[in-house]
């Protein structure tokens, strides 16, 4: 007997396309959907299953739902000469009613009651295109932002109170300036005045000396004149005598 038309659409319907480099993990989607109304059980089948991770492998799809399955491709040296010979089955059946236990449901289950749907892989290398385009894609995302915080800062200097308030800060900020421009002349003059200025000591021992020289100016007249009378008295009393 001939099997079912799969219930089930696929997106993508036959091909899985993974694109390299393959230094990493490369994930790509497929999509379930059940148009049906019924429950539909699916299971993912691969003919490399060490090469790839899939995510879930099975389960069910309520009617009208969609799931999304997750085929996550291991790294590996690609070869580009190499043609890929691996394939996917996506297994469905239609869920009987109160379904508990999927496994039985899978072994209970008869091959013309089976539907399934194959897809190949392909390995695909990015384009210099691409490249451009992944390069440029954060320059890009970046000039949108810079463009939009050019424009709420060009919105920001139409408002009349902020302008005030920076009118005012800067007004504030020259006057500081010119305050400290007067403190640092201050400054200056009294360093220069105190350079020039001589010191404690030597205007003391100046002030010492000049009085000496005051002292002793004052006290040779002085002496002269008792010098001057001794003299006189001692001739004086010759000539009386």
């Amino acid at each position: 007997m001939s099997k079912s038309e799969q219930v089930l659409i696929l997106d993508p319907p036959s091909d899985l396309k993974f694109k390299g480099p393959f230094t990493d993990v490369v994930t790509t989607n497929l999509k379930l959907r059940n148009p049906s109304d019924k429950k539909v059980c699916f299971k993912v089948k691969t003919t490399a299953p060490r090469r790839y991770c899939v995510r879930p492998n099975s389960g069910i799809v309520e009617p009208g739902t969609s799931v999304t399955v997750s085929v996550m491709l291991q790294p590996f040296d690609y070869d580009p000469n190499e043609k890929s010979k691996h394939k996917f089955m996506v297994q469905t059946i239609v869920a009987p009613p109160n379904v508990s236990d999927l496994e039985a449901v899978w072994k209970d289950a008869k091959p013309e009651d089976l539907m399934d749907s194959k897809l190949r892989c392909i390995f695909e290398l990015p384009s210099d295109n691409d490249k451009m385009n992944d390069v440029a894609s954060p320059v890009l995302n970046a000039a949108k932002a810079d463009g939009s915080l050019v424009t709420k800062a060009s919105c920001s200097s139409l408002d009349d109170t902020e302008v005030k308030k920076l009118m005012e800060e800067c007004k504030r900020l020259q006057c500081e300036a010119s305050k400290l421009a007067d403190e640092n002349r201050t400054l200056k003059d009294r360093g220069l005045s105190m350079r020039s200025a001589p010191p404690m000591e030597s205007f003391v021992s100046n002030t010492r000396v000049a009085a000496g020289r005051d002292h002793s100016s004052g006290s040779l007249p002085s002496l002269l004149v008792v010098i001057a009378a001794i003299f006189i008295g001692f001739f004086l009393g010759k000539f009386v005598l």
